[in-house]
């Protein structure tokens, strides 16, 4: 059976915002304030181009070669600085 015929034998299908609207009714505070945020992960996620990461490539184009005797030095300090990335 389609959703036409049992609509025609009395039963109501719901749409699948009618059963979300639904469950919301019954949700504490919290647990709206949670699942709005996980809607709008969602649609952040829809609106986001695909990521394609960097070649280094074009800032390469605007620097000069290196000048001076301190690079080793730079990158330890670069690698001691690094910390956990939070996106």
């Amino acid at each position: 059976m389609d959703c036409n015929e049992l609509e025609l034998i009395g039963l109501k299908i719901m749409t699948t915002k009618e059963l979300l609207i639904q469950e919301i009714s019954s949700m504490s505070e919290i647990e709206l304030i949670q699942t709005l945020n996980i809607i709008r992960s969602i649609k952040q996620k829809e609106s986001k181009l695909p990521h394609r990461p960097g070649s280094g490539k074009s800032i390469l184009r605007h620097v000069g070669k290196w000048v001076g005797d301190d690079l080793k030095e730079c990158l330890e300090i670069v690698q001691s600085s690094r910390g956990i990335a939070e996106f």
